[in-house]
């Protein structure tokens, strides 16, 4: 089976040929942790979790890294805001986006490195740019807070190769106030001085700490290699964040490529508007995770193909709650079955295109109906089918009668007093109340709870 994914450093769809197929590598930028994260930030763990699961159904060994930054002037600026312990904020959301992305049904990565656990490996890289020439530390004249390393752009002559930007690009986009200390306007922090207030680390320039894309540069080396196969994140990552990664792993690895895929999803709006904080339309998956359950927030990211902007809204999400209950409404009272992975099936071929999870969902909806529709051993295959689709896209992971009992709202009846009144409701039938098995029936119906008489019993689900 051939895998075909669009390339951002080409801008083509290219035949994805790993380096070594029984050794297969994938890393994709983790959440900086000093807030809970937003669904803008959990398309991209679903969407290269679902890649993550289609090079697993095609490769014996795949290793994927997603790292956690827990070190960053934004995690320091919430500890004194907050005048909290830095340890406690990083641990505290750290768990929060685990917490979030399990709910989400995304695999554990391989590894999930913590850049402070990586600060020897950081230096070391930043030792090897100076040396070579590729980056310097500032003039201690100038730099009046002493201990400014950084990469020198146009030591590379191939810079801005990811962004299509060339250097007098940069220089023209540069901010209005460079700093003094630097060489060229468009040269980045490898390595900045820390105050006796925040977190540091000693170095040969001094007490500090590493900038923002040497981290990835470093953790990626040490967990999966110079080059790896696919690197994964955001579009707003393109530039400046991959295209540093890319200058300095390439400069400090003697000019080997970091990545031979760049895969980068699309932006998530907000009713039609791009979400921002000035605009206090940040929707954080915490908050959602409290309205709907996580497989409808891993079905809408899906229902768009990932490199589309994306357009996020209520009617969005109340929609594809009610597609995953007819989903789940298709397949209940089926008999549970081992996923089969049709690979010469429409959603298999849509998955190898370029990931296009659109296509593969509505193969997903037509298999849960012919199941519906079928019985006995072609029922068995088709479950079989559709259970190997729905596994690979991380969707109907619930049990079906689970999946209708769950409480859809903080005033619905709990599931205890559902059965409670299904109990008293059977109590009235058996007593010829009739008046009262209806009163109760009533009554559930009230509670947003509908039921399904039938000769194996009374099965219930929230309407």
């Amino acid at each position: 089976m051939e895998l075909k994914l669009y390339n951002s450093l080409t801008r083509q769809k290219q035949l994805f040929e790993p380096i070594d197929p029984q050794r297969v590598t994938m890393y994709a930028c983790g959440p900086t942790v000093y807030n809970y994260v937003h669904i803008g930030n959990a398309r991209p763990a679903v969407v290269f979790d679902t890649v993550y699961r289609v090079l697993k159904s095609l490769y014996p060994n795949v290793i994927y890294a997603r790292n956690i930054t827990d070190i960053d002037d934004k995690i320091i600026n919430k500890s004194i805001e907050l005048s909290q312990d830095i340890n406690e904020i990083t641990e505290k959301f750290s768990q929060a986006y685990f917490d979030d992305m399990q709910a989400l049904n995304t695999l554990t990565p391989d590894h999930i490195p913590y850049a402070t656990d990586h600060i020897p490996e950081m230096i070391d890289m930043v030792q090897k740019l100076v040396d070579k020439g590729h980056a310097y530390a500032a003039d201690t004249q100038i730099d009046a807070e002493n201990g400014h390393v950084l990469f020198s752009v146009p030591s590379m002559p191939n810079y801005g190769e990811l962004s299509k930007r060339n250097l007098d690009e940069q220089e023209a986009g540069a901010r209005v106030e460079v700093a003094d200390y630097k060489q060229y306007a468009g040269d980045f922090v490898l390595w900045k001085p820390s105050t006796e207030a925040e977190p540091g680390w000693e170095s040969p320039w001094g007490r500090g700490r590493p900038g923002w894309h040497l981290e990835c540069s470093a953790m990626i080396k040490k967990h999966l290699g110079d080059t790896i196969d696919i690197h994964a994140g955001g579009h707003d990552l393109v530039f400046p964040h991959h295209e540093n990664e890319i200058a300095q792993s390439s400069c400090a690895n003697d000019g080997k490529t970091l990545a031979n895929f760049w895969m980068h999803n699309g932006f998530i709006n907000i009713d039609g508007e791009k979400m921002s904080k000035s605009l206090g339309n940040f929707r954080l998956v915490n908050d959602l995770l409290q309205q709907y359950p996580g497989e409808v927030l891993r079905y809408v990211i899906l229902s768009a193909h990932y490199r589309s902007e994306q357009n996020f809204s209520k009617d969005l999400l109340d929609s594809a709650w009610r597609t995953l209950d007819s989903l789940y409404g298709f397949i209940r009272g089926v008999k549970p079955v081992e996923a089969q992975l049709n690979r010469s099936g429409d959603a298999f071929k849509a998955l190898l295109d370029d990931i296009s999870t659109p296509v593969a969902i509505s193969e997903l909806y037509r298999l849960a109906k012919a199941v519906n529709q079928a019985s006995g051993d072609q029922q068995t295959a088709l479950m079989q089918e559709l259970k190997g689709v729905a596994d690979i896209l991380g969707l109907l992971q619930q049990d079906p009668e689970q999946w209708f009992t769950q409480a859809r709202s903080d005033d619905q009846l709990s599931t205890e007093q559902v059965e409670q009144l299904i109990e008293a409701r059977q109590q009235a039938k058996q007593d010829k109340d009739y008046a009262k098995a209806d009163q109760v029936r009533q009554q559930l119906l009230d509670g947003g709870v509908i039921l399904e008489d039938s000769r194996e019993g009374t099965k219930w689900r929230r309407a």
